[in-house]
């Protein structure tokens, strides 16, 4: 059944504890929005840009149908005035982001949800674009950025209506989406990123090597940061369906260690190809989560 209310990723309550934050974009990107962000342009103008593939959610007004009939292919317009800060929310899908420890932290990914409603809700205030790409081991939707005022309602639309489903692979849809997206822009991954390490940070410096302004935001309940759990548990693989029978105090030790080393080894890798990387537990309060990553990037700003 599709979700009615849109809403409940932004109430009026979350509305009011965004007043006054900002996000502002580090490195330079190519844009024009006054007092907010560095931009290699001098000026506000319509004039052509370049072309770039169409890609659905794109509006069929934008096609250039004379590069179609001597192409056979379908290829958007850009212009300048197109150019204004955009932003793309990726976010994981997979079933892995459903998991709740217990009644009293809410699912990964509605905080995930939760999150990208209010990323999205501060940049268009700000006048910057927003998009957003859905995804789990392939991309399941993408909307493309638009800076009006009605794209906050058609976000919110989408986020109520989206579903965890199928298993991992962060690497393909983020090389996908770093092939399309041609000009630099901020890139705000949400995932609990539970994937290869290897692959998922390859995926990320391809942004990188792109000039993209890359945030993530890694999304994990509590008991996946402690394991602490007791007496004999089953453990279930939400994407697999594979299952264990242990004693979690038997294992914590190393399970711990080996969640330090994967945490440490993102980070670094993170730091190094200069991804602004952000480790959020669900069971802090939102706007203290959001307003201390504000707030950081703040001062480094």
């Amino acid at each position: 059944m599709m979700q009615t209310d849109y809403r409940k990723y932004l109430s009026p309550e979350i509305v009011s504890k965004l007043k006054g934050m900002e996000l502002r974009a580090r490195m330079v990107v190519e844009g024009f929005i006054t007092g907010l962000h560095k931009s290699p342009y001098h000026g506000f103008s319509v004039e052509f840009a370049e072309h770039r593939q169409y890609m659905p959610g794109d509006s069929i007004r934008d096609i250039d149908w004379k590069v179609y009939a001597k192409s056979d292919r379908y290829y958007i317009k850009q212009y300048e005035e197109e150019t204004n800060l955009k932003a793309y929310i990726l976010l994981d899908c997979s079933a892995s982001m459903g998991y709740s420890s217990s009644a009293a932290v809410p699912p990964k990914f509605d905080y995930a949800l939760t999150l990208a409603a209010s990323l999205s809700y501060l940049m268009l205030k700000q006048r910057d674009a927003v998009g957003l790409v859905t995804f789990a081991d392939t991309i399941s939707h993408y909307l493309p950025p638009r800076s009006a005022g009605g794209h906050l309602h058609n976000l919110l639309y989408h986020f109520s209506n989206l579903q965890t489903a199928s298993t991992t692979d962060l690497a393909l849809p983020l090389h996908e989406m770093a092939e399309r997206i041609r000009r630099r822009g901020l890139i705000i991954v949400i995932s609990d990123l539970f994937d290869d390490p290897a692959r998922r940070v390859s995926g990320l410096k391809h942004f990188r090597h792109r000039k993209h302004e890359v945030i993530v935001f890694q999304v994990l309940d509590p008991r996946e940061r402690d394991f602490a759990f007791s007496g004999e548990a089953i453990f279930e693989d939400m994407e697999t369906g594979e299952k264990i029978t242990t004693l979690p105090w038997q294992i914590r030790k190393d399970y711990l260690r080996k969640f330090k080393a994967t945490a440490d080894l993102i980070a670094a890798e993170c730091r190094q190809a200069r991804v602004d990387y952000h480790q959020i537990d669900t069971s802090m309060p939102f706007d203290q989560a959001l307003y201390s990553f504000l707030a950081k990037r703040e001062r480094l700003y």
